[in-house]
């Protein structure tokens, strides 16, 4: 791969995992489908509500019995939700009814309790009411029958809560992106295990996992390599077995241990330089039909590239809305390299600070920046008050 632009990196990536945007459907239970892009229309399988029911606690009366207040009627029952087999009103008598509850057959209004005062088996309405008030009529929310969501949205708890009420179970979703993550290096341990003499912690394989699951990726595994291409080839044997997408870092430079490149390279993998900083050394290859992206190692390196390269195109696979560049003031000046540079900033209200040095492994600077601050590679400084284009992370 010769030297590329970002943008041209950017769209060889965005072709590249294109084919994700198209992968079958499945059906999921309810309570899993938060998130998940709607694949089908939803239509409900019946009247919401159901039946006629009281929208008030009070009295169902006739409004023809009410229209002289005070009237006193008599309590002839007590209806709760969830009652049957109710009897048939009698006009110029009241039922006592709880809101949601089944209205009696003739009844034709609700008096809310407030208006009435209940003196024995007998109560007392204050105030006249009209046909229909206070009264919830079958399928004034939705019939049976009618749309209740198109294909193509985005499934947030207000939709579950409408498809939990017409008592649907499942819902067919597109299925998400799969993505297995292997990260490289002897150097790498897990945490919770003693450091020895040059090794530290592997936080590639975690953040990651965490930054495609964070933007709508189901991810199957997280695996770790030394440097020995034959692990690694088994790793990524496996990876494309269970994955749509293999995301890799580490081992893409110009070092003598440089596993993902010297494995990839002989199956059609292209490796070189992108114009930016951090995130230089990448790599693209398709294994058995699988992309493999390939990140470099250094921590700050492997999450600007997926936040760069990846999160675009995957946003987009699970519907998830897109990352939009917005522009900030820049609170000090600040010198660059004849690359596009992306900064760690940090917002300040309407503008930004960059919260570290440019270096590749300030991982703990990282965390405190909440945006990357995009210097274009023809711009070598900019002065405090500048506008810069700025990405949320």
């Amino acid at each position: 791969m010769t030297r590329r632009t970002v943008a041209e990196y950017a769209s060889h990536i965005t072709r590249l995992l294109r084919p994700l945007e198209q992968l079958p459907t499945e059906d999921v239970p309810l309570r899993s489908a938060i998130g998940r892009l709607l694949a089908a229309d939803v239509t409900s399988p019946l009247d919401l509500p159901l039946f006629r029911n009281s929208q008030m606690d009070g009295f169902a009366v006739d409004a023809a019995s009410v229209v002289e207040v005070p009237a006193r009627l008599t309590v002839r029952a007590t209806i709760a939700a969830g009652d049957a087999g109710l009897g048939a009103h009698v006009p110029g008598t009241a039922t006592r009814i709880m809101t949601g509850a089944p209205m009696p057959p003739g009844a034709d209004c609700v008096v809310p309790v407030e208006d009435t005062a209940a003196d024995g088996d007998t109560v007392v309405i204050r105030r006249g009411r009209v046909a229909g008030e206070f009264v919830r009529e079958p399928g004034t929310d939705v019939g049976a029958g009618s749309l209740l969501l198109p294909a193509g949205a985005l499934l947030a708890p207000r939709h579950i809560a409408v498809f939990a009420a017409v008592g649907i179970q499942t819902v067919t979703v597109r299925r998400r992106v799969r993505a297995a993550v292997i990260t490289t290096g002897t150097e790498l341990i897990p945490a919770g295990n003693t450091l020895g003499p040059g090794q530290i912690y592997d936080s590639n394989g975690i953040a990651l996992a965490t930054s495609l699951e964070a933007n709508g990726v189901e991810v199957v595994s997280v695996g770790h390599s030394s440097d020995d291409p034959a692990e690694f080839r088994k790793l990524l044997d496996a990876a494309t077995e269970s994955a749509d997408l293999v995301v890799t870092s580490g081992g893409v430079s110009m070092g003598d241990f440089e596993v993902v490149k010297d494995v990839l390279v002989p199956l059609g993998g292209e490796f070189g330089h992108v114009a930016m900083q951090p995130g230089g050394p990448q790599g693209s290859t398709v294994v058995d039909g699988i992309p493999v992206l390939s990140f470099p190692g250094n921590p700050v390196s492997t999450l600007v590239s997926f936040e760069v390269f990846a999160r675009p195109i995957l946003r987009r696979c699970a519907g998830l809305p897109p990352i939009v560049a917005e522009e900030l003031v820049l609170s000090h000046p600040v010198t660059s390299v004849a690359k596009r540079q992306f900064l760690r900033g940090r917002r300040l209200g309407d503008k930004v600070e960059v919260v570290s040095g440019p270096g590749s492994h300030l991982i703990a600077a990282m965390a405190w920046a909440d945006v990357l601050i995009d210097i274009p590679a023809e711009v070598l400084s900019v002065d405090a008050g500048s506008e810069v284009k700025v990405w949320a992370l």
